[in-house]
């Protein structure tokens, strides 16, 4: 069972300035990955950071639009934020789909100069996926965001040596 959430998360999270996070978000479970976003964002505008949202259909087109974006003429982002929901049905689909999409994110991590936040929910059902997007496990909307803005500081802590 997850735990209520990384409560410590919040602790320290850095001042940095000039930072710009795109936020790749699904169209499937709208109604939780709104929530989502509107916790990413809430948490993001709080810390003073820019950012923008990309929708695509699915869990598995995340990683081709972080890809795609990263490789366009956009202003360049520090970090990215994947949000979505994926909920187990009765078929093997929801293993293929959540397979597919962590290690598009992984991969991503390894080969782009910023971090890629996993921020998508693999649950059971519906009730989970309430439970962290601002019920009792938190908000993993929130948390993403927090994650990103400590992520963003290491990367420029790093690339100063």
């Amino acid at each position: 069972m997850a735990s209520k959430g990384n409560t410590s998360l919040s602790k320290g999270i850095p001042q940095i300035k000039d930072a710009f996070i795109v936020i790749i978000k699904t169209e499937w479970n709208a109604h939780i990955v709104d929530k989502l976003e509107k916790g990413c964002k809430k948490t993001l505008k709080q810390a003073g950071v820019a950012c923008k949202t990309l929708t695509v259909p699915g869990a598995v087109e995340i990683a081709f639009a972080v890809k795609a974006y990263a490789e366009s003429n956009q202003p360049p982002a520090d970090a990215f934020i994947t949000l979505g929901t994926v909920i187990r049905g009765g078929t093997p689909h929801f293993d293929y789909v959540c397979k597919a999409v962590t290690d598009g994110v992984v991969s991503l991590n390894m080969v782009l100069d910023v971090p890629v936040i996993f921020g998508v929910l693999t649950v059971d059902n519906e009730e989970q996926a309430m439970e962290r997007a601002g019920g009792k496990h938190g908000h993993k909307g929130e948390e993403a965001a927090v994650t990103a803005i400590k992520m963003i500081e290491l990367n420029r802590r790093l690339r100063k040596g």
